[in-house]
Formats: C-alpha cells, structure tokens, sequence
C-alpha cells in the first residue's frame, strides 16, 4: 500500500503555499496582531481559490476533493498563522449551511456557493471565534440537518480576553446556551473539525520546527552557530519527531476518518503544537520572548486551538472507551 502524496497533492499544497507566501507574508502577519486581524480581501482569495469549497461537489459549484485534500491545506494554513474561523467556514460551505444562499448575505446564490461570508461556529464548550466579523455562526441543528447557521445577533454573547491576539473570542450569555443554538453535537461534522484543527496545529508544529533550525544555524555563540551544541541539537531533534509523529496520525486519520484515529491525531498534534512552540522559546533564548518574535503567536495560538472543537480530555475519555469495547469479552 502507497502511503505517499500523489503529484496532484502535492502541487495542490504547492500552490495554496506559493498563495499564502504572497498574500500572508510576515509584515501581513504583523499588521494583523496589530490591527484587524481579518482580512476580507484575503478571505475572499481563499474562496476564489476553492479553499472553503474544496470537499463540495463540482456539479455544486465546489472543487470536488475529499478530506485527505482538506488537511494538506489546513497544515499549510496552520503553518502560516492563517487567521479565521478557517473551519467553520470550510464545514458551512462543505455541509450546506452557507450564508448568502438566499441572497441574505453578500455573495453567491443556492446554485453558486457565495464566497465572502465569515461563518464561525458556536462550540461545545460555549466559545465563538471571531463573532464580531462573522457573517453567521454555525450551530448544531435539531431539524435533522447536521448544521445550520444563524446571524451573530441571534446568539446573546460576552466578549472574552483571548491569549492569541489573532483570534477574539466571546462567549455564549449564562442562560442562552442550548435555547435556541445548541452546540454541534457528536457526529461526523464534529470529528471533521477536530481533525481540521489538528491540521492547524500540525502546521504551526513543522513550522516552529524549522524556525528554530534556521535560527540554530544563524544565531553564534562562542565563535560557533549555536546548532553546534549538543543541547540544541536534542532539542530540535526532540521538536522533528514530535511534528513527524503528528503528521502521521493526522494523515492516517484523514484516510480512515475513525473516531479514534482522530481523537489520537488531535491530541498528538496538540502535543506537538504546544511543546514545540515552547522549545523553539528555549532554542530562541531571550530574544524569542520578544514582542519582536513571532514564536509566542504559535503558542499562543496552539493553547487556544488545543481547546477547541475536542479537548484533550474528550480525545482521552474517547479513545480509553474505545480499548475498552476491544479489551471487552
């Protein structure tokens, strides 16, 4: 069995990467810590691109790829520091819930998927990302579709101090949550997020990853590149098998789509997300604690991601209930 990237994928990421690199560079990334962190014009792009579209069907006006597609592209987005409600919007295109259908919202036609509107998403835990540019938020539905989406005004919420300066949050009023936009619920729309994320977070691993290599190589001490010392050099060799071991787990999960397999991935790459950004801190010294340096934005992007959409604690609960329905007679 063939477990390589075929050509076609890899010049599918090739070319969401050359994309990325001449829209989002570095200065991008920093005027957007600074500033709005939303770029519509960008947004936009992503949807001409068929990012959001991607898994929707041709004859639907989408790209007509699958899941495995999806990933490649969420990593390179993760790596990036792509800010967004980048899943949410990739669910409400992929799943039918996409505002601007009726002509509500700019953009699109039911014939023709709009490609302009912000779609967040009302998580489990009460949280929404980005709600004050969203367009609509998605919601669990209880009409029997899996999703649905509803306008921001409809969702009585609070903003929320966030530690990533690239993502806002609210959070659902006491008293609303479940009245009338209940949180997705289990199924198959929330496991897809949970591995797009994972995604996100396997991107930003591989990346602080050959940060703190091109770092190690530039940065001298003693006459000598500090990749030289055996300390750094443990350390980022610890940081590669971290990355390489999630992108396994998300790869493979991406093909088996098991809740399981998911559930491993997402805590792997959470793993791997967070403890690289913080071993890129150390290769980093001083300097990358830093306004100036962009490792703390993994971080701190890594910490909100790893709650998002399943929680380490909800990865471990599933995966022990899945070796106990094996172990059981």
């Amino acid at each position: 069995m063939d477990f390589l990237l075929t050509e076609d994928q890899l010049a599918l990421r090739t070319g969401f990467q050359a994309l990325l690199e001449g829209r989002f560079g570095r200065d991008r990334l920093r005027a957007a810590v600074e500033g709005p962190p939303l770029d519509r014009g960008l947004w936009r792009e992503l949807g001409e691109a068929g990012f959001f579209a991607l898994r929707l069907a041709e004859a639907d006006g989408g790209v007509g790829l699958g899941l495995q597609e999806a990933v490649l592209l969420f990593e390179v987005a993760g790596g990036a520091l792509l800010p967004g409600p980048l899943v949410a919007t990739h669910l409400a295109v992929t799943y039918g819930a996409v505002p601007g259908a009726d002509g509500a919202l700019e953009g699109g036609s039911a014939e023709a998927p709009p490609m302009g509107p912000v779609v967040t998403a009302l998580e489990p835990s009460g949280l929404i990302e980005h709600l004050e540019s969203a367009d609509a938020v998605l919601v669990g539905s209880e009409g029997g579709a899996p999703v649905a989406a509803v306008r921001p005004a409809e969702l009585p919420s609070a903003p929320l101090r966030s530690v990533d300066p690239l993502t806002p949050l609210c959070r659902l009023r006491s008293g609303a949550e479940g009245r009338e936009a209940p949180g997705l619920p289990q199924g198959p729309v929330r496991r897809e997020a949970a591995l797009l994320t994972a995604a996100l977070q396997l991107g930003s691993a591989a990346r602080t990853v050959s940060t703190a290599v091109r770092y190690a190589r530039e940065r001298e001490q003693f006459g000598r590149p500090i990749g030289a010392f055996q300390a750094i050099k443990h350390l980022c060799a610890r940081m590669l098998v971290r990355a390489e071991l999630a992108r396994a787990a998300v790869y493979a999960a991406a093909v088996t789509e098991a809740p399981h397999d998911i559930a491993g991935a997402k805590l792997l790459a959470d793993e791997a997300a967070v403890n690289n950004a913080r071993d890129c801190l150390q290769v980093h010294g001083g300097m990358g604690f830093t306004w100036e340096a962009d490792v703390h934005l993994h971080l701190k992007r890594a910490w909100v991601r790893k709650e998002q959409w399943q929680s380490a604690h909800e990865a471990e609960d599933l995966l022990a209930d899945g070796l106990i329905d094996e172990l059981s007679p």
